[in-house]
């Protein structure tokens, strides 16, 4: 509890930098996204939009039927990435310790910066101020002494504000005991109803109860996630913390693909940002899975648990890629494809790479490199000059331009 640790958020920010170039969308419902006759899903929208149930991901159609009123905008991801990297540039001036989540979102320890900067409401006041002045778009903090009350305290103060949640014990408990389960980082849609059927209905409730009765009723995990209820890092997380026990990105595709080389190159992408979430958050996994939908919506997943946990990104597609090649026949339409990563472990030292055996005999660190290093080194590169900063040469299509390659 000696750390200040801040959750720094960017508003609607696909739908904020539309609005921010075009005036008139300001105030009016706006969706970003595909065209409804495409397939297209909502990437972003503003909170016009939200007012009448229009949320991020769903399909463009049903947004518009929601919505008829609302204007939709193509994605311009270049856009988006200039900007992204304008404000990363910002957070890297008041912390070396950075964690991006995605293009708009990330994660600070200015425990190191306080002496010189002052407290972490100071410093999150000053980010705000900065984002505003240089970038043109509100971005909301939350400022704990752990990841995961941080990100509920910036989803709490939501659109362009900065919320301080308080790190003495009993005004800690105070502030999370009352919020309902779904609040807490890694409880969704299928967790949060078995929890509140279980009597968890609330964070208090779940930090209350007897360590054995949540042990007997959610299993081991369930005593990580008491923890969290409590506001206290789960034993044994180390820096980054252990907040949900599957990470997981998919895509939809505008028209259904039969190209081979173009669903390996998605399920390499895919698998490059689970692997970066996973590291991001320090969650290692031991079971890969895969989402495979076809054109008439019948929808097969398919996993396979690995020797160790790992969060590495080649391993995580080898494997990925290993079951959509089983299970995909050549030719065959897909409409969607996702990777996940679940079955929380600790990850293996790198060394023992050196020692095993990969495809055709040669040692696993001779085939895959070393992970831990070469992620590593990606991921400092992207923390500093943006998400798409650097790929790997396998996700790129080699007939397109490489910016936002497997997306055109």
């Amino acid at each position: 509890m000696d750390r200040t640790l801040l959750h720094a958020d960017l508003d609607c920010f696909y739908a904020a930098v539309e609005a921010l170039d075009d005036p008139s969308l300001r105030g009016r419902p706006l969706v970003v996204g595909g065209a409804p006759d495409a397939r297209g899903v909502v990437a972003s929208c503003s909170y016009e939009a939200r007012r009448h149930g229009v949320r991020s991901a769903m399909p463009m159609s049903e947004a518009l039927r929601r919505c008829p009123q609302a204007v939709r905008r193509p994605p311009r991801f270049e856009r988006y990435h200039a900007l992204s990297r304008q404000v990363f540039a910002i957070l890297g001036d008041f912390s070396p310790e950075v964690e991006p989540l995605s293009l708009d979102e990330a994660f600070l320890d200015v425990t190191g910066s306080e002496r010189l900067l002052g407290p972490g409401e100071a410093i999150a006041r000053a980010i705000r101020a900065r984002v505003q002045a240089e970038a043109g778009l509100t971005i909301s903090v939350g400022v704990a002494a752990c990841r995961h009350v941080a990100k509920i305290a910036s989803d709490l103060c939501k659109p362009d504000g900065l919320l301080v949640v308080p790190r003495e014990p009993a005004a800690l408990a105070a502030f999370l005991a009352p919020l309902p389960i779904e609040r807490l980082p890694g409880v969704g849609p299928v967790t949060g109803p078995r929890l509140r059927a279980l009597g968890f209905a609330t964070l208090g409730a779940l930090a209350a109860a007897p360590p054995d009765e949540v042990e007997a009723r959610l299993g081991p995990g369930g005593l990580a996630w008491r923890a969290m209820a409590a506001g206290l890092e789960p034993t044994g997380a180390g820096r980054a913390g252990r907040r949900s026990r599957s990470l997981s990105h998919e895509t939809t595709f505008a028209r259904d693909l039969r190209d081979r080389e173009a669903l390996r190159r998605v399920v390499g992408q895919l698998s490059d940002e689970v692997g970066a979430r996973a590291r991001a958050e320090g969650f290692s996994g031991r079971t890969v899975q895969v989402k495979v939908r076809w054109p008439d919506f019948r929808t097969i997943t398919r996993s396979r648990t690995l020797p160790e946990p790992t969060q590495a990104t080649e391993a995580i597609f080898r494997t990925a890629w290993g079951l959509v090649d089983e299970h995909v026949a050549p030719g065959a339409a897909v409409r969607l494809v996702g990777v996940a990563l679940q079955q929380e472990g600790p990850e293996r030292p790198a060394q023992r790479l050196l020692f095993e055996e990969g495809p055709g005999g040669a040692p696993l660190a001779a085939t895959a490199g070393d992970p831990g290093r070469l992620d590593r080194a990606m991921d400092a590169i992207r923390a500093r000059l943006g998400p798409e900063a650097i790929r790997r040469a396998r996700d790129l299509d080699p007939d397109a331009p490489l910016a936002r390659a497997w997306e055109d």
